[in-house]
């Protein structure tokens, strides 16, 4: 009977001293490890207030460009759609049609003498501009994209590290025991692991969100893109119009 007890509470402490919870194998981890997983929660914790700001991005952009989309092929006036939207465009396609007709305007105003030559100059001047505003606005919202690209291809490696590290330092108190017993072995690899399965939480988001938004965004270019030729061919019939 006396046997039983003390059994019971040799396990009863043991369950106590090797708690498998996470806050306590954050807790005995040594100090490198633990930098190494404060340094994972971070960037995992980085990681989705990147995506979710991405995400209700675009889906912001992607309802506002169609209203903008509908109201520039309603068929109304061009220079009213301007005098709407080019104080406070809201999207990166009012943005371009904003810069565009602004320099539209401008030459416009200023063009006198030889209506052909201020046509010629003023075709390509526009598309450039239209260009440069598209790139500075895809740059905007690439923001960040950067981040989480390295954070899916390094995470893993930074885990691994922190496993490596803690590995050497159980091999230590394995042989400061002289024990092979699994009590002595398995909380420091369990601590050891914990590290690369935090590395795998923060990689595995990180290089899905990417690939996901990667391509909503180059389908939003394109979008963009195809707008800019669309546009350039508007203002091409409306300057010969004007010869």
């Amino acid at each position: 009977m006396e046997s039983t007890v003390v059994e019971s509470v040799n396990l009863g402490a043991s369950a106590a001293i090797y708690d498998m919870s996470m806050w306590a194998l954050f807790v005995r981890a040594d100090i490198v490890v633990k930098i190494v997983v404060l340094m994972l929660f971070a960037a995992s914790i980085w990681c989705w207030a990147i995506i979710f700001e991405k995400v209700m991005r675009l889906r912001h952009l992607n309802t506002r460009t169609l209203q903008f989309e509908d109201s520039f092929w309603s068929g109304s006036s061009l220079d009213d759609l301007y005098d709407r939207v080019g104080g406070r465009p809201q999207t990166p396609m009012a943005t371009m049609f904003a810069a565009a007709m602004r320099e539209w305007r401008r030459s416009v105003a200023r063009g006198t003498g030889n209506k052909k030559s201020v046509s010629a100059n003023l075709q390509p001047r526009i598309e450039r501009v239209m260009q440069v505003t598209l790139g500075r606005e895809m740059e905007r919202l690439e923001k960040n994209m950067t981040f989480l690209a390295s954070v899916g291809a390094t995470a893993p490696f930074i885990g691994l590290f922190g496993t490596v590290w803690g590995i050497m330092n159980s091999f230590q108190a394995i042989a400061a025991a002289k024990s092979t017993n699994l009590a002595v072995v398995a909380p420091g690899i369990a601590e050891a692991l914990f590290a690369t399965a935090l590395g795998l939480v923060a990689a595995v988001p990180a290089v899905i969100a990417y690939n996901k938004l990667s391509n909503d965004l180059e389908r939003y270019a394109g979008r963009l893109e195809a707008f800019a030729g669309e546009f350039s061919a508007v203002l091409s019939r409306r300057l010969e119009e004007t010869e």
